[in-house]
């Protein structure tokens, strides 16, 4: 396919996104269907189409209207890329541009950003922005603008395979070039080749998994100490287990509402050379309970950038009901002198500090012995972790 051609079928895949349509579903079922595309045409219209929706509002205000036309348009001139190479109607690029595309050419793209309303321009429903300035006041803007970009990929060195260098060198002989990151001592940011990363050696002799820095830091910043019991309660498809079973010899179990999340783990746990159990129903008290609760994801949102689309205040109500039980049940489940850790990948204090709040204003006999923000700004997601102590 050619540049124009992968251009006009994001368009496309697009507007049948907009509609609502899940965008996985729409990228997969157009790479079935068509089986001229080869691995660079697929992976080129996947970065177009999301970075189209990390940055929907801002390329709709630049491209003149919320469609996948629009969008494209606004995406190549806020790249500053001359939109009228690509849209010449030839062969399969898109079709010519219109005489108000045209005058648009002569926008200035940072005066039109910097003249838009914040939220516009930051790329967030109007509804999330107070949520956003609220919790972070003036680090909101910068947090919304990395929350645009897409996201760096990210390792865990597994320490108990090896050590920094022996990952680096062993991905470098994979042709994966990666530099050490300050937000974890055991992080890697991959700055080449990373989608080679699931064929290389280090990937499948476990000394490296995938894992956001900030939510290694947030494992790092566990009160974790040799011979606990710890219970994995929102456990997901197993991440936060395997890195806290790299830190410590300790007893570590893994539970998720989900069973199927975790149905990989026992593999990838063998591969890592550590020792976790899975439980349908624990039964505690355990010394350090750790809760990943659901969330927005709004920290993570450069991942998942329809999540910010899709979010509304009622389903926003619905994860605090939801976080507010997990902590209940996590709390019975902690023991006499134990932690309970409390975590999301969000931005909120709803989900955050107000959750912790309301738990220690209805349940006797808990203290919060810290908790810690990590933002995109530091370089990796956005994150929340408040430790609670039963006295």
């Amino acid at each position: 396919m050619t540049p124009d051609a992968r251009i006009a079928t994001a368009a496309e895949l697009l507007d049948s996104i907009l509609d609502g349509q899940p965008a996985e579903q729409v990228l997969t079922g157009w790479a079935r269907r068509s089986r001229f595309a080869g691995s660079k045409d697929r992976a080129a219209i996947r970065d177009h189409v999301f970075d189209a929706l990390r940055c929907r509002r801002s390329y709709a205000l630049l491209g003149g209207g919320m469609t996948g036309r629009g969008l494209m348009f606004g995406q190549l001139l806020a790249q500053g890329r001359a939109p009228e190479e690509a849209f010449t109607g030839q062969g399969h690029a898109p079709a010519q541009l219109t005489e108000d595309e045209t005058a648009a050419l002569r926008r200035d793209v940072e005066a039109a950003l910097a003249e838009a309303p914040a939220p516009v321009a930051g790329d967030m429903p109007d509804w999330i922005w107070p949520l956003l300035t609220e919790a972070l006041g003036a680090d909101a803007a910068r947090a919304a603008a990395l929350l645009r970009q897409r996201a760096p990929v990210f390792l865990r060195v597994n320490t108990a395979r090896g050590d920094l260098e022996t990952a680096r060198a062993s991905l470098l002989r994979d042709g994966i070039e990666t530099q050490e990151h300050p937000l974890s001592p055991t992080a890697l940011e991959v700055t080449s080749g990373a989608r080679q990363v699931a064929r290389s050696t280090a990937y499948e002799t476990g000394l490296v998994e995938l894992q956001d820095a900030a939510s290694q830091a947030l494992s790092d910043a566990l009160p974790l100490r040799n011979g606990m019991t710890i219970l994995d309660y929102c456990a997901g498809g197993g991440g936060k287990t395997l890195a806290m079973a790299a830190h410590v010899q300790a007893r570590i179990t893994a539970h998720d509402a989900n069973p199927g999340r975790l149905s990989d783990l026992p593999a990838r746990a063998a591969r890592a050379g550590v020792d976790v159990a899975i439980a349908r129903q624990p039964k505690g008290p355990f010394d350090l309970v750790l809760c990943d609760v659901p969330c927005s994801g709004s920290g993570a949102w450069r991942r998942s950038p329809e999540g910010k689309w899709a979010l509304t205040t009622d389903a926003l109500a619905d994860l605090n009901r939801t976080q507010d039980e997990i902590l209940q049940k996590a709390a019975a489940l902690t023991a006499q002198d134990g932690v309970l850790a409390y975590a999301t990948c969000s931005l909120f204090r709803a989900e955050n500090e107000d959750r912790i709040a309301k738990f220690l204003s209805e349940t006797k006999g808990w203290v919060l012995d810290f908790d810690r923000r990590w933002l995109p700004q530091m370089g990796g997601d956005g994150f929340y972790l408040a430790c609670l102590r039963r006295g």
